[in-house]
Parts: structure tokens; sequence; C-alpha cells
């Protein structure tokens, strides 16, 4: 009994020192050892309450699903998420990436989700070497900041705004256009390019802010440009209401096209469905009908409607990572290096960065508000 009793205790020990040596296979490199493989985070960044909290909550299905499958198959040894609430605002975004960077078991950032925290938070990831991938942040200048550790999974506002003038060009055949900003990092960056490509079909801009509510003096100089269709830059609050406002003013229709900050059933409720009705939205993301393998199935399925703006974005860059650690990496150097040459196939696109983080593969589609739902339209080639 007692030789019986020992080899159950060695054999015990020796699976115990198994699973301590898998969870301890973190590698080392210049920034430092890797953590504890079974401590991983992987941190969601972006706007989880305030106005534009839709956007980031869908992100974050999409990072959550994405890890609740990999612990469904790595249940020894499980990945969790960490949450940098940044309600979309600019000013927060410094703080935060220096709480993320001070959790060493943090190797990697599915975020910043905007254009304008991005470029805020930016400086601080690089100099900590904390890898970074936006599903969401658009505005092209972030890719040249020579930050090493910035990818972004989805075409910038080079490709997305271009593709904008092209649909009011070829499609819509708006002669006048007029052009609205939010004075965002986002927002404005996108519209001047946007204007750019218009050249003369542009009568008219003007300048909101975020968070306003009172749109009248734009109103006002949107209907007195005769413009038939008018371009706005931000996101889905301050859109909802101009829009719901242009309306209710009466006179001409005037068709609107956005971008893909007001993607979102959040600009449907802001503008009523009868405004929002025959909206153009353009985005750099894949329709969840033509996302690769089980992502849309499984998405609905798990949180009960379908994948909506940078859902399978947030997904295919959570994944990225969980490469890494189920690869062993989890120095942060060693995530980063992993990350820049990640090349795989994904839920929207095939993954691959150039040396500025930039994903190769890249689409542009248009979607349009028909009867209150946000629907595929064409993809702009």
């Amino acid at each position: 009994m007692r030789l019986k009793h020992i080899a159950r205790i060695t054999a015990a020990a020796a699976v115990i020192a198994l699973a301590a040596a898998g969870c301890n296979s973190g590698t080392t490199d210049s920034t430092g050892s890797g953590v504890d493989k079974c401590q991983a985070k992987i941190g969601m960044f972006g706007a989880l309450t305030g106005d534009a909290a839709n956007l980031g909550k869908v992100i974050h299905n999409g990072v959550q699903l994405a890890v609740d499958q990999y612990n469904e198959d790595n249940a020894d040894c499980k990945v969790t998420i960490a949450d940098y609430d940044s309600q979309g605002l600019p000013d927060q975004a410094p703080g935060l990436a220096q709480k993320a960077i001070n959790d060493k078991n943090v190797i990697g950032i599915v975020g910043p989700a905007f254009s304008g925290e991005s470029k805020a938070a930016g400086p601080a990831f690089a100099e900590a070497g904390l890898s970074t991938i936006t599903p969401s942040a658009t505005n092209p200048l972030l890719a040249d900041n020579g930050w090493k550790t910035f990818h972004r999974i989805l075409g910038n506002d080079n490709t997305q705004g271009p593709a904008a003038a092209k649909y009011i060009k070829d499609v819509l055949k708006a002669p006048k256009v007029f052009v609205v900003d939010d004075a965002s990092e986002y927002g404005k960056g996108l519209a001047d390019i946007v204007k750019k490509d218009l050249g003369s079909q542009v009568v008219g801009t003007d300048t909101v802010q975020v968070k306003q509510t009172d749109f009248a003096a734009t109103v006002t100089k949107i209907r007195a440009s005769g413009a038939p269709a008018f371009f706005f830059g931000g996101y889905y609050a301050e859109a909802g209401l101009l829009r719901k406002q242009l309306s209710d003013a009466g006179g001409q229709a005037i068709t609107m096209v956005a971008a893909d900050g007001v993607k979102d059933e959040g600009f449907v409720k802001a503008a009523g469905q009868a405004a929002a009705e025959g909206t153009i939205l353009t985005c750099p993301c894949l329709p969840a009908s033509k996302t690769a393998g089980t992502f849309a199935a499984d998405y609905k399925k798990k949180f009960g409607v379908d994948a909506g703006t940078y859902g399978g974005e947030g997904f295919d860059a959570a994944n990225v990572f969980l490469a890494a650690i189920k690869d062993g990496k989890t120095s942060r150097g060693d995530v980063n290096a992993f990350v820049k040459a990640y090349n795989a196939d994904g839920a929207t696109k095939k993954i691959q960065f150039d040396d500025k983080g930039e994903v190769a593969d890249k689409v542009v589609w248009a979607y349009k508000v028909t009867a209150g739902a946000i629907v595929e339209d064409q993809e702009i080639k």
C-alpha cells in the first residue's frame, strides 16, 4: 500500500510540475520577462459608457467572443479581458494607457477604438512597448507617428474618404454637396479627405462640436446651399440630432452621407426612423453576412443580435493576441514581434501588417438605412 501511495504522489507531482511548466512558458527579451501564461490579459480600450458607447460595446463583444472560444479550448489556462473605458474622450486616454501599462499581465491592447484617444494614448504605449491593434480608429496620420507598437486591422480614411466621395459622385450623382465635421480628430480628418476628393462639388462647409445638441445654424446653411446631399464627419449622437433637425425644418429632401462613426442603431434612434430613412453610411468593415467561418453565427448565438460595426474586427484583433499567447509569447516585446510577423486569415480579412502597422487587405462598404435598419448596400470598389 505504501509503495502504491508513493507512486500516486509521485505521479501527481509530475502532473503538477508539467502544468506549472505549461503556465510559465513566457519568454524573455529586452522589454522584460514574460508573464505567467495562465494570468495573461488582453486589454479592451474604448468607449463602454457615454455617448459613443454603442460602438465600443460591439467591439467588446467581438473580443469577448474570441476570448471565450479560446478559454473553452484552454480551460486549464485561461485568458481574461481588462477593460479600459475611455468614454471616447481623448483626455481620458493617457491615464487609462498608463493604467494598462502598469498591469504587467496585460500583453496587448485591442484599441484604442477612436482616433482622438489613439493619438493621445499612442506615445505611452509605444514607450512601454505594449502592442495595440485598433479595430476602428481610421485617421491616416496615426500610422505616421513612428510608433512601433501601432497596428490597424482595417483600412484608414485614405481608403474610406475617397470611397464616400465616389459613392456621392457615381451613385447619388449629386452635383452639389455640403460638408459638416465635428472638429474631432476622426471627423475633421475624414471630412477634409472627402472635401478634397469632391473638389468643386462642395458648395459649403460647417463645423459643429461633440456633445452639441442645437444644430439650427448648420441646418440653415445646408438648406441655403441648395445641395441635394450633405456629408457628415463625426459620430452617431450628433449625426442623429442633425439629421432630425434638418428633416424637421422641411424643404427639399437632402440625402445624408456619413461614415463608420455613424453606423450604429443609435443614429436611427436619435434621428427617428422617418428622418434616418435613406441615409448612406460608409465603413471599412465587412458586413456580418460576408465574414468567414462561423463568426456571424457564433456572435448571434452568444449575444442574440447580428454583429454590428467592428464586432468582426474586434474579434480578429483579439485572436491575433490569443495566437501569440498560445504560441508562448507573453513578454510585451515578443508579443509585438509576433503581431508584426502575423500572417493568417481572420473572420474579416487576411491579416498581415506592413511596416507602419497598416493591414494589407482593405475593403469599404456602403450601408443604407432602410425601414429603420442599417443594411448592406454595396461594396465601393
